[in-house]
């Protein structure tokens, strides 16, 4: 993995008040990105590189940050001498050691950190919610966000998706503060990088399998959640869901269910226009009723953790309730593109089997009857040979799929590891192998009912054209 110990030790010593140049080799990244935007609002000047231009590059540097694509294109402020001690490069795990610009930082003696140890810098002295888990934790953490905020209380939060009310990753708000400012970080176990935060409220939604191209072993990935967990400072809180193996993990805990018995738990679900509505119960004491806007129980679920941590932050359940009922969502989370009655069109960054699968189902309670088509990008090559028969099996949920290639992300190629792992499985559905750059005719030949794309790649780069031609096939 990148990066050394004495970059550690560096950040650990890093005093922000210094820094006035941050160089974010990755900027793309929804992660950095955030980090992005923080730095650039507290007055310094942002700069980072990106190997593929995207909408998210493009707004950061609409928003006045320079965005290259050239690694060792580095612009002049960066590369002065006398600028060194003022200067922060941060890294993410997914660019490569050998990368040209951060190369020639290490070289040149610069303060060089991953974008954990930068995140765990700045929540140290801030009250800090961290969400993990392998799935849950963004929708759970902007939830949190825009509780917090709707109901007062100063926030700064680090999302890994984008709000659709703010339109950005990054919330800060000014309100009613306590005597440390609030953060909500998202905490990423990839590269076990949340082993940086020691928060005051520990969440953790979910621990399935993933990333075992680092973790080896599922259990490996358990005893890193685990370790986690045991972050929680003392007099924090751990919450985390019901059926996960966290017993005893952390001195104060609570647990949060929508089917078991738990200190937190949502009763009485019913759905009236589309919306879900539910009791929320602390101890079994009937703490109010709730409106979640958004498709699918999982996302109950996703909401009663947020209302806990609203709780817990000392929030005012009768304010909660109508924040959650005005809650917009989060762009590429069960996000509609078109929704007409010759035509539905859902886009969604599911990646992992279980987000698939609830996904999918989510889709088929709304739509009965309907024709799902889904288009399915899978992403890495270790998650696909990982993964595979558990994707094929998710993805059998479908009346038709057109199956993309393996999106890479940070990996080389494995041999043998393709597509087709996946394709062969499938048992149910029509289905079709397609690349990129023929979908968009695949999927007009399909004449979908309800159309449906998933995945964490750049698939998101045709969810415009998608909708262009299908809004211009329906003529809508």
């Amino acid at each position: 993995m990148p990066g050394t110990g004495i970059e550690t030790e560096n950040i650990r010593a890093l005093n922000l008040q210094q820094i006035r140049y941050v160089y974010l080799v990755g900027i793309g990244g929804i992660g950095m990105s955030a980090l992005a935007r923080y730095f650039y609002a507290a007055g310094m000047q942002v700069a980072g590189y990106d190997r593929t231009r995207t909408a998210l590059t493009d707004r950061l540097s609409a928003e006045g940050m320079e965005v290259t694509h050239d690694p060792g294109a580095i612009p002049d402020s960066f590369r002065n001498p006398t600028r060194r001690d003022q200067t922060l490069v941060v890294f993410t795990p997914a660019v490569p050691a050998s990368h040209e610009g951060l190369a020639w930082f290490r070289s040149q003696g610069y303060r060089v950190a991953k974008r954990s140890e930068v995140l765990g810098a700045l929540t140290r002295d801030a009250y800090t919610v961290a969400v993990a888990g392998t799935h849950g934790k963004t929708t759970t953490s902007t939830m949190a966000a825009h509780l917090a905020t709707s109901c007062g209380l100063a926030c700064t939060a680090f999302l890994g998706g984008i709000s659709r009310k703010h339109g950005t990753n990054l919330v800060m708000t000014e309100g009613r503060s306590g005597d440390r400012r609030l953060m909500i970080v998202e905490a990423d176990e990839f590269d076990q990088s949340f082993l940086t935060l020691h928060p005051d409220i520990s969440v953790i939604t979910s621990m399935d399998a993933d990333h075992l191209d680092v973790y080896g072993e599922a259990a490996n990935l358990e005893k890193a959640y685990r370790a986690f967990a045991s972050q929680t400072l003392e007099t924090g809180v751990l919450l985390y869901r019901k059926d996960l193996p966290l017993h005893g993990a952390a001195p104060a805990r609570f647990t949060y269910s929508i089917s078991d018995a738990a200190d937190f738990e949502a009763r009485h679900i019913t759905v009236k226009e589309g919306r879900y509505r539910f009791e929320l119960l602390r101890s079994g004491e009937n703490i109010g009723s709730f409106t979640c806007g958004l498709p699918g129980r999982h996302n109950i679920e996703n909401a009663v953790a947020a209302l806990a941590i609203g709780i817990m932050l000392g929030l005012d359940p009768g304010m909660m309730s109508e924040a959650l009922a005005s809650f917009e969502g989060i762009q590429r989370r069960f996000e509609y593109r078109l929704r007409t009655p010759a035509v539905t069109y859902i886009d969604d960054y599911a990646h992992h089997p279980a987000e698939l699968k609830a996904c999918i189902g989510s889709v088929r309670e709304l739509y009965p009857g309907k024709r799902i088509t889904g288009v399915f990008q899978p992403h890495l090559f270790s998650r696909t040979r990982d993964f595979a028969t558990a994707f094929a099996d998710s993805l059998s949920g479908l009346d038709e799929l057109i199956l993309l290639d393996i999106y890479p992300a940070r990996e080389e190629p494995i041999p043998g590891v393709t597509s087709r792992m996946i394709y062969d499985l499938v048992d149910g559905p029509s289905r079709t192998m397609c690349t990129r750059d023929d979908l968009v005719e695949k999927v007009q030949a399909a004449d979908p009912e309800v159309l449906l794309t998933m995945g964490a790649g750049d698939i998101d780069q045709l969810t415009g054209p998608l909708s262009e031609m299908l809004a211009q096939k329906h003529q809508l």
